[in-house]
C-alpha cells in the first residue's frame, strides 16, 4: 500500500437546509487498499461518497487529489479525475446485452460509406477483454439480455463499465453484495480482491461486517454524520467496530 493517499478529504461538512448530514469528516483513500466505511442508516456514508464522486458539493471542507486541490461540479468531473462508483442499483439496462450496457452512453462507432454506425463487434470484443483481463470473468454468452445473468455476473458487468476507463484510480462500491446469495457474494468479494491487486483504491460501503472483515484493510466508522473511528482491520474485532457504530467506544 502507498504511504501517500490518492485522495484526501478534510473537514467535509454537508448541510441540506437546516439539516447537517456531515460534520467535519476526514477520509483518506490509498492505492492498493480496501477501505470499508460502516455505520447505521443515516450515519452519513452515502452523502460522503456522493461528495467524493461529484454528485454533491460540500458545504465546507476540501478534497485533494495527489496533494492538489480538487473541485468537482458533477459526477462526470469525478470520472475524468479517475474516481467512479458502482452503486447498489448497478444502473444497468436489463433488456440490453452486457456489451450494450458496458458502453451505454459512450457507444463505439465506425464509418461505412460515410455513415456513422455502431461498432457492435468492437464493443463485444472490448467487453470480453475487460471482463477477462481486469476481472477474470468469462460469460458463457454476450448475446443475452443482462437481466438473465446471475447477480454476481451483473455486478461484474457494472464493475467492468467503471474499470474500462484506463485512468480509474478510486472505485467506490456501494453495498455490492446486498442482494446476493453466499456463492455470488464470494465471487464479488473475489472481484474486489482482484481490483485491489491492480493498485486501485477501493472504498467499500457495506452493512455486512462479514464482508468487511473478509476483504478490507482498514475500517472507517460513521455515526450521526461524523467519523468516530478509523482502525486497521487486522488490529480490531467485530465487537469493537459494533461498539463504535452504536456509540459505546471510539477509536482514533
Amino acid at each position: 500500500m502507498e504511504t501517500t493517499p490518492i485522495v484526501s478529504m478534510r473537514g467535509i461538512t454537508k448541510r441540506f437546509g437546516g439539516v447537517t448530514a456531515l460534520e467535519a469528516v476526514d477520509l483518506d483513500a490509498y492505492s492498493g487498499e480496501v477501505l470499508a466505511i460502516v455505520g447505521d442508516n443515516g450515519a452519513g456514508k452515502s452523502t460522503l461518497i456522493k461528495i467524493l464522486t461529484g454528485v454533491y458539493q460540500p458545504t465546507g471542507g476540501n478534497i485533494e487529489l495527489d496533494g492538489e486541490p480538487l473541485v468537482m461540479n458533477s459526477h462526470s468531473d469525478a470520472i475524468e479525475k479517475g474516481i467512479d462508483a458502482v452503486y447498489q442499483t448497478l444502473a444497468l439496462a436489463d433488456h440490453l446485452d452486457p456489451a450494450a450496457n458496458m458502453f451505454l452512453g459512450s457507444e463505439l462507432t465506425t464509418s461505412l460509406l460515410g455513415f456513422s454506425m455502431l461498432d457492435n463487434a468492437r464493443m463485444r470484443l472490448e467487453t470480453e477483454r475487460v471482463l477477462k483481463e481486469r476481472l477474470g470473468v468469462t460469460l458463457k454468452s454476450l448475446d443475452v439480455p443482462t437481466e438473465s445473468l446471475s447477480g454476481g455476473q451483473r455486478q461484474a458487468v457494472a464493475i467492468a463499465r467503471a474499470v474500462y476507463h484506463a485512468d480509474l484510480r478510486v472505485l467506490v462500491m456501494d453495498e455490492p453484495t446486498a442482494a446476493l446469495g453466499p456463492q455470488e457474494t464470494a465471487r464479488t468479494l473475489s472481484l474486489i480482491e482482484t481490483l485491489k491487486e491492480q493498485d486501485l483504491a477501493i472504498i467499500l460501503i457495506s452493512h455486512s461486517l462479514d464482508d468487511v472483515f473478509a476483504v478490507s484493510d482498514r475500517i472507517q466508522v460513521m455515526r450521526r454524520g461524523r467519523r468516530v473511528g478509523s482502525v486497521m482491520t487486522p488490529d480490531t474485532t467485530r465487537e469493537e467496530v459494533l461498539g463504535m457504530i452504536v456509540g459505546g467506544t471510539k477509536a482514533a
